[in-house]
């Protein structure tokens, strides 16, 4: 059997944050979520979650994490004394104890899998994860023969300086016989620098302990502070545009781009520089993408291009073309073919195959019937002050420029709604709808009005 526990019950003071340091977004998801991803083809019998600073809110974040148990540490003493608050939840369990950190969140699942199949093949009380840094400064160093046998661990504060030359460190990653380690965990002491528990003291008392270097020092790097987690940003962020390459999506300027683990391509996209995908976001077959996108939580089928433009909770069909400059918004439906132009902005709305918005104009809260063309400047006036309201417009129909449409109103199909006008009521299919005011002019104007005349505004 197999048990996976995470610590994260640290304050990551260094991080300067309201937030806990295993909260911290990296490429849309948590630190501590990544580590419990990590060990996710595992298929771990028992997964529990080491919490302390901020336990409630880690344990809200991650209620929806099946089968995640939570183990309050209070104080925090160490990791050491954290693995000793395990000693009751997983009294009478027999197998492996797979430790993880909460804030090393780049490791690779087949990592994992190396780690426990040495690790039952070996034989081993213990054996963790190594790395070799070319700058080791702050991390633990490992001390272990030719044949990976572990003979110590000595955290970075408490090495002399000839042990400070040592470049194979403790990534902090353990798997143990929980049998073994629960019965030598009571015996750690705090007679060290920082007067903590250390986990890394149960090495000394387990034997034998072995060791797995990894082959990218990148997979076990911890974070403590902003730098740190921008360092993991941008490995995360290469890893996953490489990845996205490899299936058959183009990037211009790969650098300038960033995705989130759930952003999924279609073959021959074309992303262009300064595109960003956020959330639970799919790209369809040979879309062009950029310059210049944000694109959130939206869905897009083949041939879509869009350029310079934001588009959030939104599924656009087929062959859509987007932009520059326009924003689709929550709930916005775009059938096959549609197009939406320069400025403008769609919200909560149903637009048909084949319609064109292609100036100036918000589409809120309004359902589109096959091929209207929406006038530079139209507006659906959807709120009274209290109240969103709908607008129907039917197939075929065309708004003129600078028309507003104040809901809730229905536009039968076929309508043409003249330039300038203002409609309040229904309009039948298949006619003319004007609602604009009387045109008054006034001849001579200059003439006639001496202040005009002197250049003074009436």
């Amino acid at each position: 059997m197999l048990a996976v526990a995470v610590l994260a019950a640290g304050k990551g003071t260094r991080m300067k944050s309201a937030l806990p340091k295993v909260l911290q977004p990296l490429a849309g998801a948590t630190l501590v979520e990544r580590v419990l991803a990590s060990c996710h083809l595992l298929a771990p019998d028992r997964q529990v979650l080491v919490v302390g600073h901020q336990a409630e809110r880690v344990e809200r974040t991650l209620a929806g994490v099946e089968g995640l148990e939570f183990v309050l540490q209070q104080p925090q003493n160490g990791t050491g004394h954290a693995v000793q608050q395990l000693l009751q939840p997983l009294a009478g369990f027999e197998g492996e104890l797979l430790v993880l950190n909460g804030d090393v969140p780049l490791l690779r699942p087949e990592t994992l899998e190396q780690l426990l199949a040495s690790h039952r093949a070996s034989g081993a009380a213990v054996t963790l994860l190594t790395a070799r840094l070319s700058d080791p400064s702050g991390y633990g160093r490992v001390f272990a023969d030719g044949a990976g046998q572990v003979s110590g661990i000595v955290e970075h504060r408490d090495c002399n300086a000839e042990q400070l030359g040592n470049t194979l460190t403790n990534a902090g990653i353990y798997c143990f016989d929980w049998a073994r380690l629960a019965a030598v965990l009571p015996q750690l002491s705090s007679d060290n620098d920082q007067g903590e528990l250390y986990l890394t003291d149960t090495v000394a008392l387990l034997r034998p302990a072995m060791h797995l270097a990894v082959d990218d020092p990148d997979e076990v790097a911890g974070i403590n502070d902003r730098e740190q987690l921008a360092h993991c940003e941008a490995v995360l962020q290469d890893r996953l545009r490489r990845h996205w390459m490899a299936e058959g999506v183009s990037f211009t300027d790969p650098a300038s781009c960033t995705l989130s683990e759930h952003t999924r391509f279609g073959r021959d996209v074309l992303v262009e520089p300064q595109c960003h995908f956020r959330g639970v976001t799919s790209i369809g077959e040979g879309c062009r993408i950029g310059p210049g996108c944000l694109i959130e939580n939206s869905h897009l089928a083949a041939e879509v291009e869009v350029v310079h433009s934001v588009l959030r909770d939104s599924h656009v069909q087929r062959g859509c073309v987007i932009g520059p400059f326009a924003q689709l918004r929550a709930g916005t439906h775009l059938g096959a073919g549609c197009r939406i132009g320069n400025f403008v902005e769609v919200k909560n709305s149903q637009l048909g195959e084949g319609c064109k918005a292609n100036h100036l104009s918000y589409l809120g809260d309004a359902d589109l019937g096959a091929d209207v063309n929406v006038g530079a400047g139209t507006i659906t006036a959807n709120f009274d002050g209290v109240h969103k309201h709908r607008t129907v417009i039917g197939a075929g129909s065309k708004t003129g420029a600078n028309s507003v449409l104040v809901a809730p109103i229905t536009l039968g199909a076929g309508v043409t709604v003249a330039a300038g006008s203002t409609l309040t009521k229904d309009v039948p299919a298949g006619a003319l709808a004007l609602g604009r005011a009387r045109q008054l002019v006034k001849e001579n104007w200059g003439v006639a009005n001496p202040r005009q005349q002197q250049g003074v505004a009436g």
